[in-house]
This record gives C-alpha cells, structure tokens and sequence, in this order.
C-alpha cells in the first residue's frame, strides 16, 4: 500500500529547500566581500623639530698636576677647594742635588770667563804690535784671534749651563696654570714625586678646573647632525634645578663621528659666575633637528612589525603590499618613514601584521588624517 503526502506539505518542503539555497547563496556573497580598511596618503614635508639627547656639565679647563723634575714635597699651600689665580705658586719641591749642580755650573762658568779674559788680552796685545812692521808673526795673530774666539763660546755654553741648572731649580715650584679651584689633593709634604710617565699610576699632587666656565658636551647621534652650527642657541635643564630651563650657543663642533658609538660631539659654552651649576653634572639638551630636504611622514599607528620586519600597508589597486620602513622624528602624532614610498601613497591608517599581503581590501579614506610634523 503506498501513502501519498499530501499536496500542502510537498509544497512547505519545496519552499523551504528554495530558502535554503538562497541562505547559502548570500552567505558566499558575504564573504566574498573585500575588507573595508581605512587608509591615509603618504605626506611629504620640511621637518623642525626637537630631540630629547642626554648631555653632561664638564669645566672649560681641568688639569692634573704633577711635577717637571723628581724631588720631595716641601710645602702645599692650597688645599680641594681653594680658589687660585693663574701663576700662583701651589707647591714648592726641594731637591739637593740642585744646589751641587748650580755651585759647578757657576764654577765652569767663572773659570771660561777667566779663560776667555786672558786670551782676549793676549789677542789683543799681539794686535797692537802687530801693527808695528816686523815686531809679530801674522800667523801668531790668527792663532791668537781663534783661541780668543773659541774662548769666548766656551763661556757661552758654560753660560747656559748654568741658565739651564737655574730652569730645573725653577721646576721645583709648581704654579697653576690657570685660574680655577683645587678639585683634588691626593699628596702631602715629604712625599717623593716625579713626572708623569705614559701609563703611570702615581697620582698627581693636584687636580684643578676651571668651573667658572662650563662645557655642555652632547653626543648628537648621526641622524641629527643635519643643521649643527656654532651660534646656535640651545635650550638645557639641569637635575639641581628643577622647572628651570636655560640656554647655551654652540661653540665646537667635532665634525666627526665616534666611531664607537656613530655619534658627534658637539660643545655649547655655559657661563658659570655664580656657581650655578656643578661639573660633571649631567643634563638634557632639547636637540633642534632641521631637515634640509622634504621627508615622508605617517602615522604612529601605521607602523607595525612581525618581530622580523617594521612595515606600513599600502594599498594598491585594491591589493595589500608589505613595505618596510625605518623611522626617525616623531611629531604631533606623525613619524618620519623612510623606504619605498612615494607622497600620496595609500597606506592602511592602523597596521598590524594580521593584515597579510597580497590581501583584497576596500579603501576607504580616514575621516580624521592626522597632522604631519612641520
């Protein structure tokens, strides 16, 4: 026996298999739809802007002082601390030896001026009566000239032998260089000391520095030398002196880079009368960068990275590209980019590396591009 449906249900079924269909129908449509990403052009400008770079307060002059020539200590009249003027006599040596080097530098020097007295005498006793025909020997006159001669530069050297003795005795007082104040005082009377020897470790007497002028010295990485001019003012703070800004010019430039750390350094003058600032301190230098060409800029939050690669995501005829990128500046929201981009280039406002490239999108502009630095 065979059971018919009836008519009505035949015709449900046939409409819900229809629904069916057309249900997967849209769903593929859905997906086949390109992902709707915002995009930003690629800017292209001038950029002035400044750079936080460490920096550190060094004295305009600082020395350390050890003696010209070896003896003891016999007196110290400064102390860390003292303020000094240029040429005052700090340290006083003595060295006995000296005083037996004077006493035969002075004797020889006696003895050729005797010498040489006597042979000028008889040069010019021979002179004399040579000019009488007949009563001397020309050649008794020449002998007589050479000897007076070599006579008299005996007396010379023996002469500077003794200015020579008395320099050395000279090297026994130790005077300062330069105005400044004693930083350091590592010795004390009765101590043997010498000169500096390349690679010694005996420590100076003295240490002195001049503080009344300072050198800002700060290590300007290479890419932002561009613009470094002496004259230009540049503004500084300081740890010791909270919520105060100052400015010095640049005075020296080194116009090379360190090779160690692909840095230059770059010296401003900071007047220092009133102690305001301590050496060695150290200080941050709000850096002026100029660019002297137009670069291109984005925004931050179109960098990404994979931990391999840092990239931006252009958009060309509806497809994603990958382009890497290195960065520089950041202003105002928007980051210097350097790689193969163009100004005007569509690039996806925020990047992440879950947009693959060679994906199928659907540009749409920002509604909001962010400012390009200026």
């Amino acid at each position: 026996m065979t059971c018919k449906a009836p008519p009505y249900l035949i015709l449900a079924s046939l409409a819900l298999a229809g629904c069916g269909e057309g249900n997967k129908a849209s769903s593929k449509a859905v997906a086949d739809q390109p992902q709707v990403v915002e995009v930003v052009p690629v800017k292209s400008a001038l950029t002035t802007a400044t750079v936080g770079l460490p920096a550190q307060l060094a004295p305009y002059e600082s020395v350390d002082l050890y003696p010209k020539v070896a003896g003891f200590i016999q007196t110290i009249s400064v102390d860390r601390g003292s303020q000094v003027s240029q040429g005052q006599v700090l340290v006083r040596l003595t060295a006995p030896e000296f005083a037996a080097q004077r006493e035969q530098a002075a004797s020889g020097a006696r003895a050729a001026e005797a010498r040489a007295a006597a042979s000028r005498a008889t040069y010019e006793r021979l002179a004399n009566a040579a000019k009488t025909p007949g009563a001397v020997a020309e050649n008794d006159v020449n002998i007589a000239r050479q000897g007076s001669a070599t006579d008299e530069a005996q007396v010379a050297s023996a002469r500077q032998s003794l200015r020579n003795v008395a320099q050395q005795e000279a090297y026994l007082m130790i005077r300062a260089p330069f105005a400044g104040v004693i930083t350091a005082r590592n010795l004390h009377p009765g101590a043997l000391v010498g000169p500096a020897s390349p690679g010694g470790s005996a420590p100076p007497i003295l240490q002195m520095a001049n503080v009344k002028r300072l050198r800002l010295v700060v290590q300007v990485p290479v890419a932002n030398v561009q613009g470094v001019r002496p004259g230009r003012m540049v503004s500084f703070t300081v740890a010791s002196r909270p919520g105060r800004k100052f400015q010095a010019a640049v005075a020296r430039v080194a116009d090379a880079l360190d090779p160690r750390t692909r840095a230059m350094a770059v010296e401003l003058d900071v007047a220092n009368a009133d102690a305001a600032f301590t050496a060695g301190e150290f200080a941050s230098v709000q850096w002026p960068v100029e660019r002297t060409y137009p670069t291109l800029h984005v925004p931050q939050t179109a960098i990404a990275n994979d931990q391999q690669h840092q990239f931006v995501i252009r958009v060309a005829n509806g497809v994603t590209q990958w382009v890497d990128v290195s960065t520089g500046i950041v202003k105002d929201g928007a980051v210097e980019v350097f790689g193969e981009l163009n100004p005007g280039d569509q690039i996806v406002r925020r990047g992440t590396d879950a947009l693959q490239a060679g994906t199928k999108v659907q540009a749409k502009a920002a509604s909001e591009p962010p400012q390009v630095a200026r």
